[in-house]
């Protein structure tokens, strides 16, 4: 099976297991700086800079649906959800 993170740490495919979907979420969550507002733009810029499988609009609807970003009802400003990580 082809790794999840290649050797410059970009994530290289959208696994399966719900575990290691959280861990890159919560990896790319960490490419934000917290409290800071982001348009959806570089939003997407921050995601594509980190996977090389293409699928950068995934990844922000994920990121959103699972709690780690969130966007005001217009849908042009995001940022980071704080989390309680166990």
């Amino acid at each position: 099976m082809t790794p999840i993170f290649d050797a410059n740490g970009h994530v290289t495919r959208w696994p399966r297991r719900a575990g290691e979907q959280n861990a890159i979420l919560d990896f790319l969550a960490d490419k934000f700086v917290r409290g800071k507002m982001y348009r959806e733009g570089e939003v997407n810029e921050i995601i594509k800079r980190n996977h090389t499988f293409g699928d950068w609009a995934m990844l922000r609807r994920e990121m959103i649906e699972r709690g780690r970003l969130a966007r005001d009802a217009a849908g042009g400003n995001y940022w980071v959800v704080e989390q309680r990580r166990l």
